[in-house]
């Protein structure tokens, strides 16, 4: 039998290339996050203690108490650059209390690695609040490992936009709520290509060879294949995932694409190497105010839509004032203000009209207020069991050569 512990090291090393969404061009230079290498990670295993638990294991029924206490001091974990800080100081002053914000999440695997243990030995991991992408946060809530909100405590959360109020491995929303979301769609440089483009199949279009750019994280690369081929993503299966990361294999080996890349597409695209790439849209926004030449594009297929969610640790200490941020930060001129910082999709209703009246350019951006046909058209993530999603690592890492 496979030791857990080397399929875990082995499932970080295959993740090891996946850079930070959040590391904005401007702000944080691009910098990539340096993990260890898989010798350095399988020889730490030996000092790691206990297996991983049976990841399809259904939490308990919520039952969601929290009463209102003082806020005090309690932990929020982040990414980086993914608040205005002025955000989190002027909810101290509004409530009381400290919030110790630690920008501590660079990677959603490495973090999970941190916590891991405690998380299945039932213990506190020492934070209240946390913000997970969404396949992440899929093993978390069929783990057991969330608690559920009380929300008497977050009446704001009916300002939740309509096509997050649900999501495949939470449809009620009992214990995630959106911090921020993103699409993953098509980049490009409309001087180079010489005309706009629309479609997924532009990436393999031979008229572009070695000029395209490919994301080497398989749930953005091989959902946007799937889109474009009519599947839905967010229901996709594992021999559909594979079919496509086979598709990319091909059209690499024809020599295709220039390289698969995390972030540091942006490079490419910034200094003329690549034409074409497959990109995050919270980049562009970045990258327009340097060369207005770029463009983004939601396929009109469909786009990979990726949420990062606020859940509370089971055993968490300090509920009521994880749920009183929540609450907060549903409100639209709360989150306007988080919104005109790191230049995502708000999952709040609202905010573009906030923006309208203090920031009417950013508002009339499509790229962080997508219309309602391109919003409609939006697929988040499957929730693949871990197995499935280890296949589709090692399918990925095989053609990328990682």
């Amino acid at each position: 039998m496979t030791d857990p512990r080397i399929e875990r090291a082995i499932e970080e090393h295959l993740f090891a290339e996946r850079l930070s969404r959040r590391r904005f061009l401007g702000r944080a230079g691009g910098s990539a996050l340096a993990l260890s290498s898989l010798s350095s990670v399988l020889a730490a295993c030996g000092g790691v203690e206990g297996t991983e638990q049976k990841a399809d294991r259904k939490p308990a029924e919520p039952q969601a108490n929290h009463p209102r206490t003082e806020i005090g001091t309690w932990t929020f974990a982040n990414w980086p650059l993914y608040v205005d800080k002025k955000v989190i100081r002027q909810f101290d002053r509004e409530f009381g209390g400290k919030a110790k914000y630690v920008e501590e999440i660079n990677d959603n695997f490495q973090f999970f690695g941190k916590v891991r243990q405690q998380l299945q030995a039932g213990r506190p991991i020492d934070r209240d609040m946390v913000v997970l992408t969404d396949y992440m946060a899929a093993r978390w809530v069929r783990s057991g490992w969330v608690e559920p909100i009380d929300k008497r405590n977050v009446p704001n959360a009916r300002n939740l936009v309509s096509n997050l109020e649900t999501i495949n491995y939470d449809p009620q929303r009992r214990y995630t709520l959106p911090w921020q979301s993103g699409a993953i769609g098509i980049g490009y440089d409309i001087k180079r290509t010489g005309r706009e483009l629309t479609s997924v199949k532009d990436l393999f279009d031979p008229e572009f060879k070695g000029k395209v750019t490919m994301l080497s994280e398989p749930y953005d690369s091989a959902g946007a294949v799937l889109l474009g081929d009519g599947v839905d993503f967010s229901k996709a299966k594992l021999d559909q995932i594979l079919g496509a990361i086979e598709r990319i294999g091909r059209a690499n080996e024809s020599g295709q694409f220039r390289r698969f890349t995390g972030n540091d597409y942006t490079t490419d695209l910034a200094k003329g190497n690549a034409w074409v790439s497959l990109a995050y849209s919270g980049d562009l926004v970045q990258l327009q105010s340097d060369n207005p030449n770029l463009r983004f594009a939601y396929p009109e297929e469909g786009a990979v839509l990726f949420t990062d969610n606020m859940m509370m640790p089971l055993k968490v200490a300090n509920p009521y004032a994880a749920e009183t941020m929540m609450n907060y930060v549903y409100q639209p001129e709360v989150a306007a203000k988080i919104a005109a910082y790191v230049n995502y999709l708000s999952p709040v209703e609202g905010v573009r009209e906030v923006l309208l009246g203090s920031d009417p350019k950013l508002a009339e951006n499509e790229l962080i207020f997508p219309p309602d046909d391109v919003r409609a058209k939006l697929r988040p993530y499957p929730a693949l069991s871990p197995a499935d999603e280890r296949s589709m690592q090692e399918a990925m890492a095989k053609v990328t050569g990682a």
